[in-house]
């Protein structure tokens, strides 16, 4: 019998395993069952926490952090960050007395997070996420181009023509702005650029519609999962990437099927912020 907790974030939902009690070894299958939305519990994926014993876990990670999380996508791939993962940890932890500080550090596959938890009555009911630097070198991104980065760049995809930009926030993400996203086939195109040869291990993609210099909306395709109602490191990239092409200013809030994040832009330390909510849906026994 395994305890778990269902969570979501902007509708990206997870089932949250605290490891350190269920010492779930196959993290990969573990997740492809039980994501599976007819067989399983279903979900986006699988966040496994971590208190204990992190270096066994963590290797590349200096023990520094508060606590400790791995994500799973419903193919059972490992993702390296997850932004509105991470939110939800950041409640998870906070209302069980995991951790009890209101700013703590979250150490990922992508590196250590600053998180600061706003409470009320002893619930989360904000969460601010420091997602550090964005990275655009293609080299670091293992993406296989003759040019050092992708910003606004031309590429027939399919029988379009469309124009990339590519980064990374923890996780690889492609921006490609357009006139309405409702009117993508999300599932004909962003399964073609999530598998295009150029990406080693994949891409995930954002269409992003903006609504005006303040505001945008996007759709998500994730590698591994496909359409998701959000993603809250495709909401951060997405600004970011507007902002280096001239179409959205610093500050800006990002309309997912989901929900609603808002992202900040530090343009002296070119660190960017999330902030959003996080809710949990129920708790269950699964056999």
């Amino acid at each position: 019998m395994v305890l778990f907790t269902k969570m979501q974030g902007c509708g990206n939902d997870y089932v949250y395993i605290n490891n350190d009690v269920e010492k779930i070894e196959n993290m990969s299958s573990f997740t492809k069952e039980v994501s599976n939305r007819n067989f399983g519990i279903g979900s986006d994926g699988c966040i496994f926490i971590f208190k204990e014993d992190v270096q066994d876990i963590m290797e590349s990670i200096p023990k520094k952090a508060d606590v400790y999380f791995r994500i799973f996508n419903p193919d059972g791939s490992e993702a390296k960050m997850c932004g509105n993962g991470i939110r939800c940890v950041a409640k998870y932890v906070y209302e069980k007395g995991i951790v009890t500080k209101k700013r703590m550090k979250i150490g990922t596959k992508s590196g250590l997070k600053d998180v600061e938890v706003y409470v009320e009555d002893d619930i989360v009911k904000n969460i601010k996420v420091n997602m550090g630097i964005p990275l655009f070198n293609t080299d670091k991104l293992e993406i296989n181009y003759p040019k050092d980065v992708i910003i606004n760049e031309r590429f027939d995809i399919l029988d379009k023509e469309y124009y990339l930009t590519c980064l990374s926030v923890g996780n690889i993400h492609t921006v490609i702005f357009v006139d309405n996203v409702d009117n993508i086939d999300i599932e004909k195109y962003g399964k073609e650029i999530e598998n295009l040869d150029i990406f080693k291990d994949r891409t995930n993609v954002e269409f992003v519609q903006i609504i005006d210099r303040e505001k945008i909306k996007i759709r998500v395709w994730e590698r591994g999962v496909g359409e998701t109602l959000a993603c809250g490191t495709g909401a951060t990239a997405s600004v970011i990437a507007g902002y280096l092409n001239g179409v959205t200013e610093n500050i800006c809030n990002v309309s997912l099927k989901g929900g609603m994040l808002e992202i900040v832009y530090n343009e002296i330390s070119s660190e960017l912020s999330m902030i959003g909510t996080a809710e949990m849906v129920y708790e269950g026994k699964l056999y």
